[in-house]
Formats: structure tokens, C-alpha cells, sequence
């Protein structure tokens, strides 16, 4: 069968009101270019799987999960099964304007691009929820990742398949989708693209994400730096508490000599349960994602199950 040359895959949640002007909006845009759509549906509760069996053609397919996993094991199982040369992402809630899509995907070919990552220009959110705190996580990613994009939070993007496909997708790393595309050595470049208000259904972000965020950033900075060579991590902090401990040891024996009384000295056990319980909730969070990892990659398991797969058909 021959290859499409775009895929848009689509992540929806709880979105029955946009799923009609959403697809509408999607086939107009994308009528002059050879291309399927993937809705994935990620567990809703209302109905959105109905709207996308009303209003689908035959260039569409809806991937129905059996409860909901998050945008990023969305993402994740659309790109699986795309099969275009080049694959698209955007939100499902009307933000992202699928006029965009075709203008990327001209100059990713053109220009040779393996990622054209979209750029809000004149975001329609609020300043205090969504943009302040988007602006800061921004600006740490950028900085700590050394991956200078200015918008981390725009989910439309266009990419080369065989990038997208081997990028490893888990948790909720979607926001970090151009540091795990880095990593694979791709090229990427940034384009202003346009920004709705959403109009229908509420927004599942909050100030909550940050934390998920920062932690997750961690990871990022390790499989950037040490995933390879752990031990230069792990050691060092190795090293450095060792340290502290022969010197905190030379200071107590100091005092003992002087017949000082050392036994008991709060400050001193609440500074090893701070450092040592640090180190190792650390240790064993990023021991656990690699673990994961293993686990799926080594069996080719998926982080989803999929409850069943629909087709568009032919519209008179």
C-alpha cells in the first residue's frame, strides 16, 4: 500500500463540541496534499467517540483507548501507527489551527528539516494559569536542555516519521517531544503559527503540571548527560556525600578528643536523613524509568491497550 505523505495524528478528551468544526477545519486544510488522520480517543466520558464516527471520512481512523493514559501515551499510539512519510501533531480542542500544517510541511521538505516545531505568536490563554508559568517552565527547559526552542508547549508540529517513530514516548514527556527528537540527532527549526481561544470544553492544564514538569525535567537532563556514563552521576554524588561524611567524622572525633559529648546531636542526624533520602528518592526514581524502559522496549510492549480501531467511511 502506498504511503501517505503526511499523517496528522490527533490527541481528543472529552471533546464532543469541536470534534465537527475540528475535522472540517482539518480536511479543508489539508484537501491539496495526500494525507490520513488519526484521532486517538483517550478514555472520554462524554461523546466524542460518536461525533468522530459522524463526521469522519475515509481518510480517518479513530483509535479508541479503554480508559484514559494521558496526551503523551496518546501521541505515542497515534505515531505508532501513522503511516505517512512526514507526521503531524496538534490538540484537539480547536487551539491549534490545522492552516498551519501545510505551510510546515512545505518547509520541512523544502529545507530538509527533520522537526518545524510551531511557535504561538500571539497565545490566547490566560496570563496567570497557562502563560506565566508556561514562559518560566520555557525558559528553564531551554536553558538547562540547551534545545533553544521558544515555545515547548505548542503540541503542532511536523516531523520526519522515522524520527517521530523512535523517539521513545512515556510518562508525560510530550513537552519534552524536541529534547527526545535532539537525542535522535534530528534538525529542527521553529515557525510562527496561529492560536484560538478554546470556545468549547475546559482545559485540562493547571499550575499542578509544574511540579510534573520540573520532574520530568530531571530526567531529561539525565538522558541527555549521563544515560550513557551513569556512573560520572552517581559517583560524583557518591563521592561528595562520602566527603561530607569523613568530614563531619573529623570534626566529631576533634570534639571527642577535646571530651566533648557527640552522641545524639540532632542537627547531625536530620542532615543524613535529608542528604541520604534525597539522594536515593532520586536514584531510584531515574532506576525505575530505566527499568521501565527495559521492560517495554526489550518485549516490544506498549503502554496502552487499545479497545478498538475505526475506520471513516466514503461520504457521498
Amino acid at each position: 500500500m502506498k504511503k501517505p505523505l503526511l499523517s496528522v495524528v490527533i490527541t481528543v478528551y472529552n471533546e464532543e463540541e469541536n470534534i465537527k468544526p475540528l475535522l472540517e477545519a482539518t480536511y479543508e486544510a489539508l484537501k491539496e496534499i495526500d494525507y490520513e488522520v488519526l484521532l486517538v480517543e483517550d478514555g472520554a466520558t462524554d461523546n466524542t467517540v460518536a461525533e468522530v464516527k459522524k463526521y469522519a471520512n475515509d481518510r480517518t481512523k479513530l483509535i479508541i483507548f479503554n480508559k484514559n493514559y494521558g496526551q503523551t501515551t496518546a501521541l505515542a499510539a497515534g505515531i505508532d501507527m501513522a503511516q505517512g512519510i512526514y507526521i503531524a501533531t496538534m490538540d484537539g480542542d480547536l487551539q491549534n489551527d490545522p492552516t498551519d500544517i501545510p505551510g510546515m510541511l512545505k518547509k520541512a521538505m523544502d529545507e530538509e528539516w527533520d522537526v518545524v516545531a510551531g511557535k504561538r505568536a500571539n497565545r490566547k490563554d490566560g496570563f496567570v494559569l497557562r502563560k506565566f508559568p508556561s514562559k518560566i517552565a520555557n525558559y528553564i527547559i531551554r536553558h538547562s536542555t540547551k534545545v533553544y526552542l521558544n515555545d515547548y508547549g505548542c503540541s503542532l508540529r511536523v516531523y520526519k516519521a522515522e524520527i517521530a517513530q523512535n523517539m521513545g514516548l512515556y510518562g508525560e514527556l510530550h513537552r519534552f517531544i524536541p529534547v527526545l527528537a535532539k537525542l535522535e540527532g534530528a534538525s529542527m527549526t521553529e515557525v510562527d503559527v496561529k492560536h484560538h481561544p478554546r470556545i468549547h470544553g475546559t482545559s485540562k492544564y493547571g499550575l499542578s503540571r509544574t511540579f510534573k514538569v520540573m520532574a520530568d525535567l530531571i530526567l531529561m537532563l539525565f538522558f541527555q548527560k549521563y544515560f550513557q556514563r551513569p556512573i560520572h552521576i552517581f559517583g560524583t554524588l557518591g563521592l561528595l556525600s562520602f566527603g561530607v561524611g569523613v568530614l563531619i567524622n573529623l570534626y566529631l572525633l576533634v570534639l571527642k578528643i577535646f571530651g566533648e559529648d557527640i552522641w545524639g546531636r540532632p542537627i547531625l542526624l536530620l542532615g543524613f536523613i535529608f542528604l541520604l533520602g534525597g539522594i536515593q528518592l532520586i536514584t531510584t526514581g531515574i532506576i525505575a524509568e530505566i527499568i521501565i524502559r527495559t521492560y517495554f522496549e526489550s518485549q516490544e510492549k506498549k503502554t496502552y491497550k487499545i479497545k478498538s480501531v475505526y475506520q471513516g467511511a466514503v461520504k457521498e
